[in-house]
């Protein structure tokens, strides 16, 4: 689902090419040669890599800080690179800060164009922008680690980094010091504990997840076209699933029925005919958020394409070839068999955020992710925020809060430092006198729904205006060209989608 602003695109145009940052022009000790990658910034000092049989954990070291590292500047530390951290080091005044972004995915993912990755219409590379090179529009001196934060020591304001590799098994682990942590890690999917989704069903939260979606429907395509399999396993195999009426598992539905209907039907049209979509929600009606009109308009459309409807209704196991589902409104169960099922249900807040809870478990008393104030604040914390879908707090978990929550830290963290120059308060309750609490105001929200169709609802002073269909599938488009993070991403998306209208889509895969 694509969500708007008040002033413009959720992403504005400015995060777009970059130069990578660089370590700094001091001597390179033998530590260092042997292992470049595990040179971290810290306040005051370098975090190195040390071996040691007593402790897996690499020690800091102290070290002169060189010229792009100020002993001067406080360290911020961003986790993650989704929509939250990005806005942060859009608008941060990164002159006032030693700025290190840590995070296991370098890249910004534009995530309202991820199923349209499933299917082909839009290809991986073009909706995925380098954190370098976002980083590197605004400063050199930016440090970005690719690692994963597995614990934290608030009493000594220091973070565990775990790196991997694909080409070693083993993981090595650095420290890094911070004076102030922003926690935008995300969400990851939620099972709900439902006995066999993790085993057998594809999720829709991250790229790998788009490309796995895509190599299951092409080899449920290939096995289909076999002639010794009988009827029922061939109706098996091409039965799609999708659990979660929501933006994502509605987008998805969509895309794929345009896969069917537009290029399918060419390729294999023996089989297109056969291919079932079913989508099953809880709620009694799909996408619970949106306006009741828009609801209805898209569940006609749904109904019109063909794909089946199954509101009310939760899932309450998963095998390998078949699934039980429950209605909620005549008590029944029915077990149906499947080929491809994506999980788009729910989301629930990365393991650090659970790491983090665990710290201080009398105040972090929710196991939907880290309660924040009304300052982003993470309660029982000192100098650690928090923002985005690990987060609990009255707003919900949408790419637009997170981005206009990065607008507000960022600006309350431009403030903090001016005011500290003038010999102010030097701490973060600078933030707090000196700044409004957070509000989060809906801009208005936009999905696709297949057949070239889309659906908006946009405020207009006090009242809403919706609208569903062609033209607003084309208003869908142009904001999401606005949207995209760069000029570069911007024409690789508008370039997809050309190739897809003249030659049609492809989900071939390695």
């Amino acid at each position: 689902m694509l969500f708007l602003t008040k002033s413009g695109p959720v992403v504005q145009r400015g995060l777009r090419t970059a130069i990578r940052g660089n370590i700094g022009s001091r001597p390179v000790s033998a530590v260092e040669r042997a292992c470049p990658t595990q040179v971290f910034a810290r306040h005051r000092t370098y975090a190195t890599s040390t071996a040691t049989t007593a402790d897996p954990v690499a020690h800091t070291e102290s070290r002169k800080a060189t010229d792009n590292v100020s002993s001067k500047k406080k360290t911020l530390v961003l986790l993650g690179t989704g929509w939250g951290s990005t806005t942060i080091l859009k608008s941060l005044d990164v002159q006032s800060y030693n700025v290190v972004v840590v995070s296991p995915r370098n890249y910004f993912l534009f995530t309202p164009l991820l199923p349209s990755c499933t299917v082909g219409t839009t290809e991986s590379r073009s909706i995925m922008e380098p954190i370098r090179h976002i980083m590197g529009r605004r400063s050199k001196d930016i440090r970005f680690y690719e690692a994963q934060c597995t614990d934290i020591d608030m009493s000594k304001k220091e973070l565990v980094l775990e790196q991997t590799s694909e080409n070693s098994a083993s993981s090595q682990r650095t420290r890094i010091n911070y004076d102030y942590l922003v926690v935008g890690v995300g969400g990851t999917y939620n099972t709900f504990g439902t006995p066999g989704v993790e085993k057998y069903a594809c999720f829709l939260k991250e790229m790998g997840d788009a490309s796995k979606i895509r190599r299951r429907l092409k080899d449920a395509i290939e096995r289909a076209s076999f002639a010794n399999i009988s009827e029922a396993e061939r109706d098996q195999i091409l039965h799609m699933v999708v659990v979660g009426g929501g933006p994502t598992g509605v987008e998805f539905a969509g895309e794929l029925h345009d896969l069917i209907a537009e290029d399918l039907r060419r390729w294999v049209p023996e089989l297109a005919s056969k291919i079932r979509i079913t989508l099953v929600e809880s709620l009694p009606n799909v996408l619970p958020s949106f306006d009741k009109k828009l609801v209805d308009y898209t569940e006609r459309m749904f109904q019109k394409t063909g794909i089946k409807l199954l509101t009310g209704t939760t899932v309450k196991k998963v095998t390998e070839k078949t699934l039980t589902i429950h209605n909620t409104v005549t008590g029944s169960e029915t077990e149906i068999p499947y080929g491809t099922i994506v999980w788009a249900a729910g989301i629930r807040a990365r393991q650090f955020a659970h790491t983090l809870r665990a710290k201080v478990p009398d105040v972090q008393t929710s196991g939907r992710g880290l309660i924040i104030d009304d300052y982003l604040r993470v309660q029982g914390t000192e100098d650690i925020w928090a923002l985005g879908d690990c987060t609990v707090s009255k707003d919900a978990p949408l790419a637009q809060v997170a981005s206009q929550q990065g607008k507000w830290l960022s600006k309350a963290f431009n403030r903090m430092a001016k005011d500290s120059e003038k010999g102010g308060i030097n701490g973060s309750s600078l933030i707090v006198t000196k700044t409004k609490p957070f509000v989060y105001s809906s801009n208005g929200s936009l999905a696709y729904i297949g057949g070239e169709k889309a659906i908006a609802e946009l405020p207009f002073f006090n009242k809403s205006i919706v609208a569903g269909g062609p033209f607003t599938s084309v208003f869908w488009k142009a904001y999401c060209l606005w949207e995209l993070s760069s000029v570069r991403s911007s024409l690789s998306v508008a370039t997809d989608w050309a190739k897809r209208a003249m030659f049609g889509r492809t989900i071939s895969v390695d």
